[in-house]
């Protein structure tokens, strides 16, 4: 594992990172270790990462952050896709971090993508747990299926958010962000993504059902890795039981163990 760029007297710190309209909560352990940032499902806080840091331990630097609306962090206009790439920059040259190990869940491997496709010379590699699966599942009843999804759900969701459980976003504004990153997983979207990125990658795949799903449409979904992983020889995954939901909960030590894999790949002179 190769030293990251700060100062080993580095410390924890916990607090707000301004950002555009918003600002956003933000933990940092701090310490010499690799600086590893978690980027969350589409709805979660930074805590639902807990058992994998635990796993971890000290020896790293875990940076974790609520995104726009969720856990802690503030309102914003603007929840698109983009906006979440953008708060990713954001937050690591608020805490000093040049280079990073990104891991992402669900929404948040999608984000964790495009941010190292993007970032070859920043990124050490993305650990991709149970999301960024390049495969056209959004159509017009689809859409329509998550936009009454989202509306039967908006009476209760005001109930949920001082337990910070639920994103303090309309009805309206949940749906466009999944429909938006329907469009943004379709082939021809997320595939050219996909092979874009030179760094190790290391998918962590769930199995059964997530939230929403029918049948046996999750794993369709995630069948489309298999041809990913046969033309790009850096992509690598693993199989787990736990569903999409419980993922995190069960199966920590197998996206510890990703993280570890990615990080002993890493040939980059210290820095």
């Amino acid at each position: 594992m190769t030293k990251n760029n700060t100062s080993p007297d580095q410390e924890r710190w916990a607090g707000t990172v301004p950002v555009e309209d918003t600002a956003l909560a933000v933990t940092d352990t701090g310490g010499p270790g690799l600086p590893v940032v978690y980027l969350n499902g589409q709805f979660a806080t930074q805590g639902y990462w807990r058992r994998t840091l635990a796993e971890l331990g000290t020896g790293w630097r875990h940076i974790t952050y609520d995104e726009r609306a969720r856990g802690k962090s503030k309102r914003s206009a603007d929840y698109s896709f983009e906006a979440a790439v953008r708060d990713v920059d954001a937050v690591l040259a608020a805490r000093a971090v040049d280079r990073a190990l990104v891991v992402g869940w669900s929404y948040g491997a999608v984000v964790a993508a495009h941010w190292a496709a993007r970032n070859p010379e920043r990124a050490v590699g993305a650990v991709l747990v149970d999301g960024a699966f390049p495969h056209d599942w959004l159509d017009e009843a689809m859409e329509q299926r998550i936009r009454k999804l989202f509306r039967r759900m908006g009476w209760f969701m005001p109930l949920l958010r001082p337990t910070g459980l639920a994103p303090r976003m309309t009805p309206d504004e949940q749906a466009n962000s999944n429909i938006e990153l329907g469009k943004l997983s379709r082939e021809r979207e997320l595939g050219p993504v996909l092979d874009g990125i030179t760094v190790p990658v290391r998918y962590v795949v769930a199995s059964g059902t997530s939230f929403g799903s029918r049948g046996d449409e999750q794993e369709r979904i995630r069948a489309s890795l298999d041809a990913v992983t046969a033309r790009r020889p850096n992509f690598r995954s693993v199989k787990v039981d736990s569903n999409h939901g419980s993922i995190l909960r069960k199966d920590f030590r197998a996206v510890a163990d990703a993280v570890r894999e990615v990080a002993a790949l890493d040939r980059s002179p210290s820095r």
